[in-house]
């Protein structure tokens, strides 16, 4: 009788009970440990891949809010409200539209302020330097316009009288220009001027300057364009929005005092 070989032959009893168990099925203790390891390392990688997608998400949403450049767009500024004084003026004989206010610096609105000075109540102060006219209310106050300076604004400085107003002006360039200017020779004296209206240069109203009794060709008057207000222009004399020059020209009389304040940096535009 051949013997059995323990581990070699499959036969052999004792080979069967050696062999190791197939815990590929096996759903003993050994398996379930395993899979009791294995759930929360699986959890665990899922959560994982939950949490770096949200962080996508939430960069993403953040991307969002930017332009392609990568720059924060910053939201838009609102847009000023229009002051009744600067409504629209449909009641003169050529309509003034209402003010685009968002033109000019709201430092240049109509406003009355602090202003110490020396001058008797009712005298015109051109600042031609900070682009101010003030009107003077006591020796504290004033009511403040803020102006644009032509040219012809920078060429004359000194007291002089606001001798008399015009509602609605004719335009009539002097010689001089019309000499520099033959397209304005239509307008010049001689052939009347140019007539009032929206195309004026000297707009709603104008304030005339005299010194020693003879015009100084220097004006206070209206402009149809709000942007210009604060700045030094091409053209023309002092300007104010024709809101404003409206509204001056009711409160000042004429024969009051104005005193023009030079501008030192246009010291060279000056005529003696």
């Amino acid at each position: 009788m051949t013997q059995c070989r323990t581990g070699i032959d499959p036969g052999c009893p004792q080979t069967r009970e050696r062999r190791r168990p197939d815990v590929r099925n096996d759903t003993g203790p050994v398996a379930q440990t395993q899979a009791a390891v294995a759930a929360p390392t699986s959890r665990a990688i899922a959560r994982r891949g939950f949490l770096v997608g949200l962080g996508a998400m939430t960069v993403a949403g953040c991307v969002g809010t930017q332009n392609r450049a990568g720059l924060t767009t910053a939201p838009p500024q609102p847009q000023p409200v229009v002051p009744p004084m600067y409504y629209a003026a449909p009641e003169e004989p050529f309509p003034v539209p209402e003010v685009d206010v968002s033109k000019f610096d709201q430092r240049y609105w109509r406003q009355e302020v602090d202003y110490p000075n020396t001058e008797r109540p009712g005298t015109l102060i051109v600042d031609t330097p900070n682009r101010y006219l003030y009107h003077t209310l006591s020796k504290d106050r004033a009511m403040r316009y803020g102006i644009g300076v032509g040219r012809d604004g920078f060429s004359w400085a000194g007291r002089a009288r606001m001798a008399y107003r015009r509602k609605w002006p004719r335009w009539t360039p002097p010689d001089e220009m019309v000499a520099r200017r033959p397209d304005l020779e239509p307008y010049s004296i001689a052939n009347g001027g140019m007539d009032p209206g929206p195309y004026n240069p000297l707009g709603a109203r104008s304030l005339y300057i005299h010194k020693d009794g003879k015009d100084t060709l220097y004006r206070v008057h209206g402009t149809w364009d709000p942007a210009s207000i604060g700045k030094a222009v091409s053209s023309g004399c002092i300007r104010l929005i024709n809101q404003d020059v409206i509204y001056l020209h009711d409160q000042v009389r004429d024969g009051s005092t104005i005193v023009v304040i030079p501008d030192p940096a246009m010291s060279h535009l000056l005529v003696s």
